[in-house]
């Protein structure tokens, strides 16, 4: 762990500039923050059958791109806090948009791949899990960390496949590591959704075995690819019903592009 002295030492060698925009200062600037604390449904342009309600703190455009990949790719560890807090954002708008009491909350991390964390040297999507349930716990919501899925099998590069291939791709790829906290709401984390295949599949397998009236699937991402016909018909808001089987099992693509919709 790096003291404070010893991050400020480093800031003179090497001045931090913001990851999305490049002025010089802090990981993330204010003005780059803002456009991570704009929670909105997200769903890709083509939505796979089964993908979870989700929540998206910002749109993965413009300087967000950038702070994401340099946060996921190139090792910039300490953009954890500015984007695990854009999560929290994400699963707080989840948890108001559930009725009745609040929930207990489980944030389920999609794990990577073994490839992918040997050649990062970390688990980029666990580190941001913490740092959101650190977040969600000060803001009063009760909140931990689920590890419920892990990998299995070899997936290959997702790049240039469409979102049927992609979602072929994954398929087998997750499994359940551990059965689901009593009563709480699952909430799959990421760092971002573009095809929506990836949290497809894992709410697919999250939600397998549970009965179709548990708990609902859901998901939060820090940041999704601008869709905004999706905000606009939803005004902006999520609305989340208690029964799993209205949520993902058997709910079809055009009811799941309307988050605002209640049954």
């Amino acid at each position: 762990m790096v003291g404070p002295g010893m991050a400020a030492l480093a800031d003179l060698v090497l001045p931090r500039t913001c990851a999305g925009c490049g002025v010089p200062g802090r990981a993330l600037c204010r003005l780059c923050a803002l456009l991570l604390a704009r929670p909105r449904p997200a769903a890709p342009r083509r939505i796979p059958w089964g993908f979870p309600p989700t929540v998206a703190a910002g749109a993965y455009a413009g300087p967000v791109r950038p702070a994401v990949v340099a946060f996921k790719e190139r090792g910039r560890s300490e953009l954890a806090v500015p984007l695990g807090a854009a999560l929290a954002l994400a699963v707080a708008a989840l948890v108001t948009a559930v009725p009745g009491s609040l929930p207990a909350v489980a944030l389920v991390p999609v794990p990577s791949s073994r490839e992918a964390v040997r050649s990062r040297g970390r688990d980029h999507v666990r580190e941001l899990t913490a740092r959101a349930v650190t977040e969600l716990l000060a803001a009063g919501v009760p909140a931990a960390e689920a590890r419920l899925l892990r990998r299995r099998g070899r997936a290959r590069d997702s790049a240039g496949l469409s979102t049927v291939q992609r979602r072929a791709n994954l398929a087998g790829t997750f499994e359940r590591s551990a059965d689901p906290p009593t009563g709480a709401l699952l909430v799959l984390v990421d760092d971002v959704v573009t095809t929506g295949a990836t949290l497809t599949e894992a709410a697919a397998v999250l939600a397998a075995g549970g009965s179709e009236d548990g708990a609902p699937v859901l998901a939060a991402v820090v940041a999704a690819t601008p869709r905004p016909d999706v905000a606009h018909r939803s005004g902006g808001r999520s609305t989340v019903v208690r029964k799993r089987s209205e949520n993902v099992r058997g709910r079809p693509p055009d009811r799941l592009s309307r988050p605002g919709r209640r049954d």
